[in-house]
């Protein structure tokens, strides 16, 4: 065998990870049950979960069964409290697929979705919208899909300028050059975020209503315009997830095992960046699940990215459910925003990453 053959082969053993394990695959689908049925549960009018569950039981082809629940609670689970779990299982699985995602594109562990100025983008363009609106007498924030468009279009935006800016150094931008043009595309939008704000200080609470996260939702509208991207960006993501065990191993070897680095790594931030996007527009900022999620799957189950996307998906699904719980019950019958429960259990975690890092890079 010549000497490259023998590289490559190396190269390929060092990069052939486990397979995902049936315990993990039965856990993550235990805790979205879990997370689906409290949800659906808790709340200011409390349900029995035995009871819970045989209605949302009843919702599946040719399932009949007495749940014991009146109208009116029937319609408080199908109406109300399922459509805005569902919502946070999607919310939830996107940030963590998409952070699992990055971090495996960029080989750091505490990337986070919002690393290409997805956040600064959608709170600029959630700002002009607000304020702008409240000129305009409130028309514009009135509608009801004004303020998930500018999300949405304002994420995307900031995601192109990133490109764009990184894309000056030339054909040789490495992964490092979109991490700077990130932060600078996310410093520039911040500051022009802060002048709106200070210009029309009237829409402060409305801006920070919506930065700080939240899911409340009146019926199936936010899901149907999730689920599509949900289910676009996990196809794309889950189909090349072998790729990041490659380009783990560094671009070089990768090429010499056949795969396009570049292609491969801008395809995966394209998809990964939609569905950040996505769910942007449908719940606001909510920090630290995609770091929390997919560097807890990474401790627990393994390295590869094979066990670390889809593990991701389902635990950040469940995680951001049972969040969404606590931020509803916490301070009842007032409901404290999500992004700030997230916040209080990803400080510490974070603290943790830190700790562990080194450990976890070597």
């Amino acid at each position: 065998m010549t000497r490259d053959g023998r590289r490559a082969a190396a190269a390929g053993a060092t990069v052939r990870p486990a397979g995902l394990r049936t315990r993990w695959l039965l856990v993550g689908l235990a805790a979205v049950l879990v997370a689906l049925v409290a949800g659906v549960s808790l709340g200011p009018v409390s349900l029995p979960p035995g009871s819970v569950a045989a209605e949302l039981l009843n919702l599946l082809p040719g399932v009949h069964l007495d749940s014991g629940l009146t109208e009116r609670e029937v319609a408080i689970i199908t109406e109300l409290r399922l459509p805005r779990v569902v919502l946070g299982l999607l919310v939830g699985a996107l940030l963590a697929l998409a952070g699992g995602c990055y971090q495996g594109v960029f080989r750091n562990p505490l990337a986070d979705p919002y690393l290409l100025g997805v956040a600064a983008g959608a709170g600029l363009a959630v700002t002009a919208v607000i304020t702008l609106g409240a000129g305009a007498g409130g028309a514009i924030t009135g509608m009801p899909v004004t303020i998930p468009l500018a999300a949405f279009v304002g994420s995307l935006g900031a995601v192109a300028m990133t490109y764009g800016l990184g894309a000056a150094g030339g054909r040789s931008r490495s992964p490092a050059t979109l991490i700077l043009a990130g932060v600078a595309v996310s410093a520039f939008l911040s500051a022009g975020q802060t002048y709106l704000l200070q210009r029309h200080s009237e829409s402060i609470q409305q801006v920070y209503s919506w930065l700080l996260g939240r899911l409340a939702t009146a019926g199936w509208h936010d899901v149907r315009l999730v689920l599509p991207y949900f289910v676009l960006t996990a196809v794309v993501v889950l189909l090349h997830r072998r790729e990041l065990d490659v380009l783990s191993v560094g671009d070089d070897e990768a090429a010499s095992l056949g795969l396009h680095p570049q292609r491969s790594r801008y395809l995966l931030i394209a998809a990964a960046s939609l569905g950040t996007a996505a769910a942007v527009s449908a719940s606001g900022l909510i920090g630290f699940v995609g770091i929390i999620v997919p560097h807890t799957v990474r401790l627990l189950a393994g390295s590869s990215y094979r066990v670390i996307l889809p593990l991701s998906m389902l635990f950040g699904g469940a995680f951001l459910a049972l969040t969404d719980v606590v931020a509803r019950t916490a301070a009842a019958p007032a409901e404290v925003p999500i992004g700030v429960v997230t916040a209080l259990l990803g400080g510490p975690f974070f603290v943790l990453v830190l700790r562990t890092a080194r450990r976890v890079l070597t």
